[in-house]
């Protein structure tokens, strides 16, 4: 069982194993297409490992995800009416691709860009109303500490001026933050411009508290260090579910597989000369995007990726880290919300075809990314940790004196 004690699936614990394993999705929207992708695959590899009832939920210890990353952490590990995850990873892009033109639905003709403008400036681009009820449909009443796995989603507090970690390892210590998952998404959604701020009070073992959320993407648009954290925590405080190590040692334990949802920092669309030149209007809205938000999300899931690549590197432990990412998304494929039915399908094509990159990792010293020698194709990497992980998941299975009731 997950280290809280109360998520609803027998997962036999790290300390029974070798590995803690971790699964982290960023934010980006409408790109969360990109990482449905290489979840679906790596999924299908588990499924032909261990048949087709594996679920991701069945092998890693968490699944982080923030703003689109916390709902597909949310489908990946809330459990339906037989106590299986709500959605298989082979879904998600479906999903994404009927949903997502309701979501953002788009203006058009000529005065779509002027309508664009009123909007940024007069209030939130999207009033949010569907994606509030398609999420309450998808999870319903279902709270963090039913998860099927542990869920970490970060969301950022605007009252308080602090990041607000949603964890199923906290229901216990901090029962307030036992909320609904579809409050939780809501709120790790509320990208700032884009929807409307979320409100919303919890009532949990006597204790309230009340919540003014917006996008998670503020506070850790990558997740994965925020995962490792809560992580360490667990670690430092001695709970029984994990190995007795020293908590700087639990980094040679983690399988990190890190996803990303794709980036434009090929496409120079800002410069210091422009910049130079906005006021808080063209910070906030400049030819269709955010360039504020965008250098905020961009800067947060990179210096996320610079930091565990060099912690991973230093312990020799590089072969644990994956970190998936198109940078080199242009036009329409950077926007977090252009959902024509063009622009979603090409999303697609762009999730296959980073399966078939090359691997690569980040440089220390330049900050771009770069193959890694000898290190194959993407999907030959996700191959490589599907049987890292079921080889994980046999060998717990193995020494727990648990039964097991995965599947």
């Amino acid at each position: 069982m997950a280290s809280t004690g109360t998520t609803s699936l027998e997962v036999q614990p790290p300390r029974y194993g070798n590995l803690i394993t971790v699964l982290s999705i960023d934010g980006g929207g409408i790109r969360g297409i990109i990482p449905g992708v290489l979840l679906a695959y790596l999924e299908s590899q588990l499924q032909e490992l261990d048949g087709e009832d594996a679920r991701l939920a069945d092998y890693f210890d968490v699944i982080a995800g923030t703003s689109t990353g916390g709902l597909i952490a949310a489908m990946l590990a809330a459990p339906n009416e037989n106590n299986r995850p709500l959605f298989a990873a082979k879904d998600i892009v479906p999903f994404y691709l009927d949903n997502c033109p309701k979501i953002f639905p788009q203006s058009r003709g000529l005065c779509a860009t002027v309508t664009n403008l009123l909007k940024a400036l007069t209030g939130p681009k999207y009033d949010g109303k569907y994606l509030h009820k398609l999420i309450r449909n998808i999870v319903g009443d279902k709270r963090l500490s039913q998860t099927l796995t542990n869920v970490v989603i970060p969301t950022f507090d605007i009252k308080k001026l602090m990041p607000i970690i949603f964890s199923s390892y906290q229901v216990t210590s901090y029962p307030a933050t036992n909320a609904q998952l579809s409050d939780i998404c809501i709120g790790t959604s509320a990208a700032p411009t884009y929807f409307p701020g979320f409100y919303f009070e919890n009532h949990q073992q006597g204790e309230s508290e009340e919540f003014n959320l917006i996008d998670g993407g503020v506070a850790a648009n990558n997740p994965a260090l925020v995962a490792i954290s809560e992580v360490t925590k667990q670690i430092t405080r001695k709970n029984p579910d994990f190995p007795e190590i020293k908590p700087m040692e639990c980094y040679e334990r983690f399988l990190l597989v890190s996803l990303g949802t794709g980036s434009n920092r090929s496409e120079l669309k800002y410069n210091a000369k422009t910049a130079s030149k906005w006021g808080v209007l063209s910070w906030l809205y400049e030819d269709g995007s955010s360039p504020l938000l965008n250098c905020f999300d961009e800067a947060s899931s990179d210096m996320v990726d610079y930091h565990n690549y060099a912690v991973f590197q230093a312990l020799q432990s590089e072969n644990s880290y994956l970190r998936i990412n198109e940078d080199t998304l242009t036009g329409n494929l950077s926007s977090v919300d252009k959902a024509t039915n063009e622009n979603l399908e090409n999303l697609v094509e762009v999730g296959k075809q980073l399966l078939k990159n090359p691997v690569s990792c980040v440089n220390l010293v330049t900050g771009l990314y770069e193959p890694v020698r000898d290190g194959g194709t993407n999907e030959q990497a996700l191959q490589r940790y599907a049987k890292l992980l079921s080889d994980e998941k046999k060998h717990r299975e193995s020494k727990s004196p648990r039964p097991n009731t995965n599947y």
